[in-house]
Formats: C-alpha cells, structure tokens, sequence
C-alpha cells in the first residue's frame, strides 16, 4: 500500500511539474504553424458537414483535420489613422434599438437589433437563487429565451418543441415545429414569434412565424437554421440560412430577397438605424446589405469562419469575433477596419455597456472587457469553455454570461461579474449553459441549460428553462442534509434530509447526487419531517449532493449542498479529492492532461 501511494505521490507531482514546463514553453499542438502575418491557410480535404456540427468543433484541431489552421497573433491591432479620423467623421448616435421588435424586457437575441445584450431593468438584487425550473418533454435546450410584454418566455428545444412558458414556471402552450431549435425567436411588435429549425429529417427545416395564442401563422421552408432572426422597421424578417445565404422576408412570409453567400451562414443579422443588414457567414466574410433589395454594401474578409453574431455600437461601428481569434471593429461606411484584438475564436455576439466597453467570452477559456478603442480592460480565466453564449448586461451594469464543458466535467457556471470584473456571483451547475441569458423587468435572470442524466440503465438528454432571482420570505428553508461524507462504489448509503416551511405547509424535495442521477420531485411531506432515502454510487469520484425543496403553493427554497468522496480506499479518497482540488486551481491542467490522454 504504501509503495502504491509512494507511486502515485511521485507521478502526481510530475505531472504538476510538466503542466508548469507547458505554461511558459510553447507548444503547439496538432500541426507546424508559420510565422507569417496570414490568418489562415487553406488545406484541400475540407469537410463542410463540419459546419452543422458547432457542438462537436474543436478550435485546436480543426487546422489539422478541417480545413484551417489557425495563426496565433496574440496582439491588438489598431488602425492609428483610421481612429485619429475618426474623430472628425460625422457618425450619428444610433437611437432605435428595438425597430419593428416588440418592445419588451428581451424580445430577440442580444435583447435588440443591434444585440448590445443592454437591458435597461435593474438586477443589482437578484442573488442568483433559482426560482423555478421548467423542463422540456426530452432532449436538451441551446436556443436562448426571450421575454415578451406579459413577461412569457419563449424558446425552443431539441425534442422537436417551441415552448411558451408563464413567469411562474408553468406551461403556457407548446408547439410542434418537427426539427431541433438552436437559436434565439424574435418577437415582432404584433406578438408573432419568429423561430427556425433545423435536422428535421422528417418535416423539412422552416422559419415558422407562430401567434401568440400558440397557433401557426405561417412557415417558410428554409436549409439548416441556426441563425437568429432580426425584424427591420417595415417588420421584414433577416435570417442566416444554412443554405449559404442570407434572406429577408415580409410579414407575411413571402420572400423579399435571398442573398447568396460563399458558405453556410450560422451567424445572426444585425440592423443598423438605417436599416443596413450586417452578417456572417463561414465563408469568412461580414456582409452589409442594403435592406430594399439586399445588394451588398460592402464585404470584410477577416481570414477565418464568422460564426460569431454582430453588435452594432452606439457610433455605428459594427464589432465582430471570427474563428481566426480576432475580435472586429469595422466602420460602417465602407467596411474598412478600424482595429482587431487577439482574444481567441468568438462564437458569440459581443455586449456593450453604456460606455460602449465591449464583453465576450471565448472558446479559449476566457472572458474579455474590451475598451471601444480595441484595447484590453480586463480579462479573466474560466474553468469551462464559453460556447456561442451571449452576454447580458443588466442597467447597474452586472454581465451575465454561462459556460460549458467538452473535457468531460459535466457542468457549467453561469457567472455574474461586476463591470471591474470582480465575482459577484458563481452558480454552478452538473447541467451545462449553452445559451445567452435574458434579463425580464423584474431583474428575473433566465437562462436555459442542457444535460445528460443517468437513469439507471442509460443517459437521456434533459433540456431546463432556468429563473433566479431573490426567493419569497415564505419559502421553504435551506434544507439540512446528514449521513456518510465517505463511501465505496456500489454500496448503498443513507442520507437524511430536512427542511421546515415558515407556513407550516408540506414540502416537496428534490435531489440531485452528483453523478448525473437525481430523485425528481419527492412527496409532499410534513413540514419538518425527516427524509431518509439511499444512494449509491457508481464510481471513484467527489461528488456533491444537492437538494432543493418546494412547498404545495409552490414557493421555492434554497440548494442545501453536502460533500461526498467515493473511493475503493481512504488513501485513494484522500488523493482524489486533492487531485480534484488541483485541478480546480488550474483548469488548464485538465485540459493538458487531457492532451496527453488522447495522444
């Protein structure tokens, strides 16, 4: 035993020291770059079905088995002239920053045309407590909400369903739409909520345009759709399709104009005052289109895929990230750039403040505050990989934005930062957050998560819609949990929890165990009463069990949280549970290790 330990004490700190060696030697992984100033060199065995797969891409390698390789500049570049001129060109300030959107808490993705992410509600109260939940019928959710005026959230999912959901957690309506939901609705200022789909194999992929009542207005059949959609003035409706092009069409769904592109457009358009459509699209360029007749304007190549969604500043400068690393800003007019910065390949749209800072998370584990002239504010390292998430600005200036994992954690946070960038808060979840957040006019955070859960014989794919807020005095209290803080794999033990409602009313308890598997909603039970319920796990592992309660009108409590390691020996617990706590001081450990694992 000892000389087991001995081993294992000895390659623990060898790994530690070559994660160190790896954080100041270069490394590259995967291909031979050049040190050229080109962004990107094309290679010949190209996939394009890598387009409709964004969840499995993967920024490394995708050089060496994809198509590009992308050229690390870490560096901002600014266009000195091009901000000196500035100065003197006559950009009016952008006013109208709903057009013809409904004019509620968050009707569309980036809450408006120009996706600033900027709510005008207050949230400097909303402690990052849940609420509610309200899960789909199967499958998991990565379309963002948005809040119409009655304050019903609405969105779609991967089993087929587009949801609207009343700001208490129950259901509305559902409807079917026959294909998976991606992206963001936008609502129009009559109530019709616009949603593509996408894998419909059996149904085909449309744009529905749906009535508030939950009813089918009309449907336009359309590629693969992962766009967002955007409403001008005249209530013309902007699209990206996957069929490598841009569209617009009226009201009534008839088609105005379809712009072809060189590659799939996964980006979402943007709509300045004047009605000009900016997008994105694989083939590495931003388009302007002039909204008539959606002739091109002008056209930018950044070098790399724009999947990321544009956001239009108060000026009129029109910010975009590429997959090639840089974030964009380019002047309006005629599309020239007035700076890039290195942040890492950017999927999402970024969101302005009141002073224009921009803030964006990045595939490479990080999030950025950007000045409005190209330059770094502040930045942070994340532990989890932010995937196309969008952020959210609430009117106190607290930025909102979720993560997600692809090295098998199983879990995100979503994170609420002040704007120095400093923690306000940290929600963890074993779910993870594929999408933007939307903030409604009570400072009610809503945000959608996805996860795989165990049922005993298999994994299904579980899809929630997620409110937090502050909870009502009223609710059940943070319940207590006790039993065994150590256990073997395969051996049931017991736990006992409880949790008393200041009305005396019976309780519901719902707990999670950490390891993908959780009781669903369990009773009502005397308020006090003590719940025993056994457990075993399948693995060696820490686990953290969670449980929430509820009482029969249903008011909410607090997580309880209790810690557990699992181990076939107390020696190996003892190491897990350190190597765990190393891992959690250095993501990129993890990352490293897994490298190493996969070669």
């Amino acid at each position: 035993m000892k000389s087991n330990q001995s081993i294992k004490i000895v390659l623990l700190f060898l790994i530690i020291i070559l994660f160190f060696v790896s954080a100041v030697t270069p490394i590259t992984f995967g291909c031979n770059v050049s040190k050229s100033d080109e962004e990107m060199i094309k290679v010949e065995d190209y996939n394009f079905d890598r387009h409709f797969f964004p969840e499995y891409y993967n920024h490394y390698s995708i050089g060496e088995n994809y198509g590009y390789i992308t050229i690390d500049e870490p560096e901002t570049k600014i266009n000195q002239n091009s901000i000196e001129s500035k100065k003197t060109e006559s950009f009016k300030r952008l006013t109208n920053p709903l057009n013809d959107s409904m004019d509620s808490a968050w009707p569309m993705h980036g809450h408006d045309v120009r996706h600033t992410g900027l709510s005008p509600y207050n949230t400097a109260n909303n402690p990052g407590e849940e609420k509610w939940w309200f899960k789909t019928e199967r499958n998991f959710i990565e379309g963002s909400p948005v809040i119409d005026t009655e304050g019903i959230i609405y969105f779609g999912s991967w089993d087929n369903n587009f949801y609207a959901v009343y700001p208490n957690g129950s259901l509305k309506w559902s409807f079917e739409v026959g294909g998976n939901v991606e992206s963001s609705p936008a609502i129009a200022e009559d109530g019709t909520i616009y949603v593509g789909t996408h894998f419909a194999l059996v149904y085909g992929t449309y744009l529905f345009a749906i009535n508030p009542d939950g009813t089918l207005k009309w449907k336009y059949k359309t590629g693969d759709m992962y766009s967002s959609p955007a409403i001008g003035d005249d209530g013309t409706i902007y699209f990206g399709d996957g069929g490598n092009g841009i569209v617009a069409l009226y009201p009534n769904g008839n088609l105005k104009w379809r712009y072809e592109t060189g590659e799939v457009v996964m980006s979402s358009p943007a709509i300045d005052d004047d009605g000009i459509i900016y997008c994105g699209s694989h083939d590495n360029y931003v388009y302007a289109l002039y909204p008539n007749n959606g002739t091109l304007k002008w056209k930018f190549n950044t070098g790399g895929w724009v999947h990321g969604i544009p956001t239009i500043g108060d000026d009129g400068t029109v910010y975009i990230g590429s997959d090639n690393g840089y974030m964009y800003a380019l002047y309006p007019n005629n599309g020239t750039m007035r700076w890039r910065c290195y942040i890492g390949a950017v999927w999402a749209s970024p969101a302005l403040d009141k002073d224009g800072n921009l803030y964006v998370g990045v595939w490479d584990k990080k999030f950025y505050a950007i000045y409005p002239n190209g330059v770094i504010k502040w930045s942070i390292e994340l532990s989890r990989r932010v995937w196309g998430m969008s952020a959210a600005i609430s009117d106190e200036g607290t930025i909102y934005f979720g993560t997600c994992d692809f090295e098998g954690h199983d879990g995100g946070y979503l994170y609420a930062l002040n704007p120095n960038g400093t923690i306000k808060w940290i929600l963890y979840h074993t779910r993870m957050f594929f999408t933007s957040p939307a903030i409604g006019e009570d400072g009610t955070l809503y945000i959608c998560t996805r996860q795989d859960e165990f049922t005993g014989t298999g994994y299904v794919a579980t899809g929630h819609l997620r409110a937090l807020n502050d909870l009502d005095p009223n609710a059940p209290k943070k319940p207590s949990i006790s039993g065994p803080k150590e256990g073997k794999p395969g051996i049931e033990y017991e736990y006992t929890f409880k949790s008393t409602s200041p009305l005396g009313k019976d309780v519901f308890y719902y707990i999670d165990w950490g390891d993908q598997m959780n009781t669903g909603w369990l009773g009502p039970y005397s308020s006090g009463k003590e719940v025993q319920l056994k457990h075993s796990w399948r693995r060696d592992d820490a686990f953290k069990i969670r449980v929430k309660t509820k009482d029969v009108s249903d008011l909410w409590g607090p997580w309880g949280e209790f810690d557990v390691v699992v181990s076939n020996s107390r020696d190996k617990a003892v190491y897990n549970t350190f190597f765990l706590k190393i891992l959690d001081q250095f993501p990129l450990l993890g990352e490293f290790l897994s490298r190493i694992a996969n070669t």
